[in-house]
């Protein structure tokens, strides 16, 4: 399982989210997704923890609080939903 984390600082690093994390456990991985365009951070990530109850201290301790000016959202990730390859079009231009 892994921790969804949101209203990220546009500025953070994925060594600044590694550090905070590890005040709870071992991090296995952090992504930081970004804009395909912009090549931006998108503002969220996830988080890998070596258990599920490093990964529950850290959501409790951390869901809500400030952190680089802004107001945490963490919580479980949930599985990401499938969507159409083609964003929902078909060949004919139609849904």
């Amino acid at each position: 399982m892994s921790i969804y984390v949101g209203n990220l600082s546009y500025q953070v690093t994925e060594q600044d989210v590694n550090d905070v994390f590890a005040e709870y456990g071992s991090v296995k991985r952090v992504q930081l997704p970004t804009d395909r365009e912009t090549g931006r951070m998108r503002g969220f990530g996830f988080i890998e923890m070596s258990s599920e109850s490093e990964e529950t201290a850290a959501i409790e301790a951390l869901d809500g609080a400030e952190w680089m000016g802004r107001t945490l959202k963490v919580n479980k990730a949930r599985p990401r939903e499938s969507r159409p390859a083609s964003g929902g079009w078909n060949n004919q231009g139609r849904r």
